[in-house]
């Protein structure tokens, strides 16, 4: 394990200061998470720990910096001009469900200023507080990373126990989810997986879009900055053939399908 789990540390992250919330960076007018132009609130902590991190800066769930959760409304509330009918705000990481109490005040007080909602998790945690946060929800963006137990612990250090439990849950809402695959050469390419991935979801209803999403070497320079050894050293981004494969796959099973 390349960074510790911070288990004990990550559960106070959820309740410790509760005006606050714990972020490692915001982007103005992000149009990659979400639809539309948003604001993306990008929350530190993490207790994934992909081999493919691009942003390993974000786990430390005591680093970042505490910003008020009003001064995050009223910015959002001052952009709002550019959102349009698509945009509004996202919450990405890190992993936004360890601080999902702060976030459902957040998300709270922008549904009563009109503001559309999007939540990008990993899906590291599904219980009543979680589903509270996804009741003010409007959009979910699930990153479901394998479909196979043994490799998405070999991928992630944990189990995608929560996460295809909180797919489900999302589900049985009625509520929009995309989801979202990354594709890493030897890790989640195998066929027989791709297949049963999109087979696991390919019901539902509530399921409007689906992004894969090619591995890339964009992050190794944060790891090399951490002094931290990068475990995809050297591996190469998915050839035009893997990423047809994969394409072909899900466009069988989902009728929107963007590769990225």
């Amino acid at each position: 394990m390349y960074f510790p789990l911070q288990d004990i540390e990550a559960a106070r992250l959820n309740l410790d200061d509760p005006e606050h919330l714990r972020i490692h960076s915001i982007e103005t007018f992000g149009t990659h998470d979400g639809p539309g132009v948003r604001l993306v609130i990008f929350v530190q902590g993490c207790q994934f720990r992909c081999v493919y991190c691009q942003n390993p800066d974000t786990l430390d769930v005591k680093g970042g910096t505490l910003v008020e959760i009003n001064e995050l409304v009223q910015r959002a509330v001052r952009q709002r001009g550019y959102f349009g009918k698509e945009g509004g705000v996202t919450v990405s990481g890190g992993e936004p469900l360890l601080q999902r109490s702060k976030l459902l005040a957040l998300f709270q007080r922008l549904q009563q200023e009109g503001i559309n909602t999007c939540l990008d998790s990993n899906g590291r945690l599904n219980n009543a507080e979680v589903h509270a946060l996804l009741a003010y929800t409007d959009l979910l963006l699930l990153d479901v990373k394998h479909s196979n137990e043994e490799w998405h612990r070999k991928l992630t250090g944990l189990s995608n126990k929560s996460t295809l439990e909180l797919a489900a849950y999302r589900e049985s809402t009625g509520k929009r989810m995309w989801l979202r695959y990354v594709l890493v050469p030897g890790w989640t390419d195998q066929e027989e997986y791709l297949e049963e991935w999109a087979q696991r979801f390919s019901a539902y209803k509530t399921v409007d879009r689906v992004e894969l999403i090619p591995f890339h070497q964009f992050g190794q320079h944060k790891w090399e900055a951490m002094n931290m050894p990068y475990p995809l050293q050297g591996l190469e981004s998915p050839s035009a053939a893997i990423k047809q494969k994969a394409l072909a796959i899900f466009q069988r099973h989902f009728k929107n399908v963007v590769l990225k």
